[in-house]
């Protein structure tokens, strides 16, 4: 069971949020607060990802204790610099999202993937990430292997033979120090080079 603490000002969003997350059977709301300093930190320990529209938590600011993931609701884009200050693990989506986007991220979040709308990931005139060891192609296969793609569709999907696709594949785990795609995926979403 994924525990989910909502952190918003508003009795009404919070409220929807209960009801957009009710949808999924693997997560369950382990608190409401208005604000986080009205006692939420004090029970961090006891939830895996906090649901907030405000980038001022407060909490873990001097890097002690382990922070839960958080997700971001914002319609603002938000840098990851601000949101990395409070956990390792971190996501962003619009205010607008649905059911499916909201839990798909809460389940994202709690395996320690980092997600988010690319739109809001970073500030207007802040530079892409940097790519990193990988080709634009290997960039490609690494997205569709995020997707769940296999190898055939992987192939179909670009136009390549499955023997091409298994060369990228193998190639992107050998850049990325991974032995199997869950790995490779979240190592790319953890570095920005891909996003979910």
């Amino acid at each position: 069971m994924i525990r989910v603490l909502l952190v918003a000002p508003s009795p009404a969003l919070r409220a929807g949020l209960r009801s957009l997350l009710g949808a999924d059977p693997q997560i369950t709301i382990a608190g409401e607060e208005k604000l986080w300093s009205d006692g939420a930190g004090n029970g961090k320990d006891e939830v895996d990802v906090v649901i907030t529209t405000s980038t001022s938590l407060g909490m873990d600011e001097d890097g002690s204790g382990a922070a839960p993931a958080v997700l971001y609701l914002q319609d603002q884009p938000l840098s990851a610099r601000v949101a990395a200050r409070w956990s390792a693990v971190w996501g962003v989506l619009p205010l607008e999202s649905s059911s499916g986007e909201l839990c798909a991220a809460v389940r994202a979040l709690s395996e320690g993937l980092v997600v988010g709308a690319p739109q809001l990931m970073l500030r207007d005139g802040e530079s892409q990430p940097e790519p990193g060891p990988l080709t634009e192609r290997e960039i490609q296969v690494l997205e569709l292997l995020a997707r769940g793609l296999a190898n055939k569709q992987i192939a179909a999907e670009l136009g390549i033979s499955e023997h091409t696709a298994k060369f990228h594949i193998s190639s992107i785990y050998a850049k990325l120090n991974a032995s199997n795609r869950t790995q490779a995926v979240r190592e790319g979403l953890r570095n920005g080079w891909i996003l979910l």
